[in-house]
């Protein structure tokens, strides 16, 4: 296993300073307000009145999924994720294709969701908003993780809040019909999985207490504990939104509403609400933002640690202890894109590259061995194959530009090691 280092060659490590509170905590940051307020619609186009199946499906493959990665994390506690565990279990390669697949996917989900801030603050000036917030987070990364854990607990509080005045608010309205839950009246198997794959864009949070592994206290014990929480009350809250939604609007208007919570309350003649729904909405929005720029810097760090990027980003502030270098970078890249992009189409290319990523962990988990804390063998299986129908379920659009992307990293990698046998006498 590669030894932590700094540019210079001197070994520094991360500090543990994280619990299992403030873990879940940031793994509920990074989902909740990704799922509620992003993916709903879209899924509700790919399935109608199937959302609620696609929602259980894509729970079932992030429950594999978190399951391989908190056995794996509990192995190998250091920053990186399935970068570090497909390097230690499959090899240099599946290790670099992991790390590849999530820094890239996850740095087109940092873009959406800085331009869902935008849009729901200031829809007309969307873009510089988004510029903005991303720069706010990125220094409050700089200056610490314990300090992004707090700010993460006060997000996640006013979103938990905001989604629940919303719940009651709508149910309790005399608007909602039951009729309107017929589960799968008007859905098709491949709009089911369309739907379960794009949904898996709002599961997806829970890969950031992994990566965070040499900044948690206690890891074998911390991470396998955090992660099927986070995920739980995810699912909960999750579900219970998506049935008042749909209770209220119905699967046809939910599919075409651009900003279905609003649209919600204003139905449910709660109208008074909307600012509320706004605010969270763009609460929600920084908070997984804030976790994501967290996420992928530490993969940034483990594949510089490597040499797989710039050895230089592998750097960690000798005050903050934090990986700066690494964290500008993504800071500046994210920027830039939440600049010049559009929020559509995002999801599914996040989606594509985070199901890559998974179908990795999951190949790693199943290599465990029982004295090692392998999970049961089926949920590695369920897993990869969950990862690898759902990834090629998602829009064609999706499949291809995901697709070329990741060509992009193999044929870099090839490139790599065909420099470094030249250079070996």
């Amino acid at each position: 296993m590669s030894e932590p280092s700094t540019a210079t060659g001197t070994p520094q490590e991360l500090q543990r300073r994280l619990g299992v509170f403030d873990a879940v905590v940031i793994g509920l940051g990074s989902m909740i307000g990704a799922g509620i307020f992003a993916a709903l619609a879209p899924a509700a186009h790919a399935a109608g009145s199937g959302l609620l199946l696609g929602l259980g499906l894509a729970a079932v493959v992030a429950y594999c999924n978190a399951t391989s990665s908190a056995r794996l994390a509990a192995r190998y506690p250091e920053s990186g994720g399935t970068y570090v565990y497909g390097r230690e279990r499959l090899g240099d390669f599946w290790g670099y294709l992991a790390g590849w697949a999530f820094v890239v996917g996850k740095t087109a989900s940092c873009a959406a969701m800085a331009l869902t801030v935008g849009s729901y603050v200031w829809p007309g000036q969307a873009n510089a908003v988004a510029v903005a917030a991303v720069v706010a987070l990125t220094a409050v990364n700089y200056a610490g993780v314990q300090k992004s854990a707090w700010l993460t607990r006060v997000i996640v509080a006013v979103v938990l809040a905001v989604l629940t005045a919303v719940t009651v608010a709508a149910l309790t309205s005399g608007t909602t019909d039951a009729a309107q839950l017929d589960v799968g009246s008007d859905a098709t198997p491949g709009g089911v999985l369309q739907a379960a794959g794009l949904l898996f864009f709002a599961f997806a949070g829970y890969a950031r207490i992994a990566t965070l592994g040499e900044e948690v206290r206690d890891p074998a014990r911390t991470i396998p504990r955090a992660i099927p929480l986070a995920l739980g009350i995810t699912l909960i809250v999750y579900a219970v939104v998506a049935m008042t939604v749909l209770a209220v609007l119905g699967p046809e208007r939910l599919a075409v509403a651009s900003a279905p919570l609003s649209d919600a309350v204003h139905t449910a003649g709660v109208g008074w609400l909307t600012p509320v729904v706004r605010v969270g909405a763009a609460v929600a929005a920084l908070g997984s933002l804030l976790a994501l720029i967290l996420g992928i810097s530490r993969t940034t760090l483990a594949m510089a640690r490597d040499r797989h990027l710039p050895h230089g980003l592998a750097a960690v502030h000798p005050k903050f202890k934090v990986p700066h270098r690494a964290e500008l970078v993504v800071g500046t890249v994210v920027a830039l894109l939440a600049a010049t992009t559009d929020v559509r189409g995002a999801i599914g290319f996040s989606s594509f590259g985070v199901l890559a990523y998974y179908a990795i962990a999951n190949a790693s988990a199943f290599t465990l061995t029982p004295e090692e804390g392998r999970p049961a063998r089926i949920i590695p299986v369920i897993g990869l194959v969950g990862c690898l129908v759902l990834s090629f379920a998602l829009p064609l659009t999706s499949v291809i530009s995901g697709g070329a992307v990741l060509a992009v990293g193999v044929a870099a990698y090839a490139v790599r090691r065909t420099l470094v046998s030249r250079r070996q006498p």
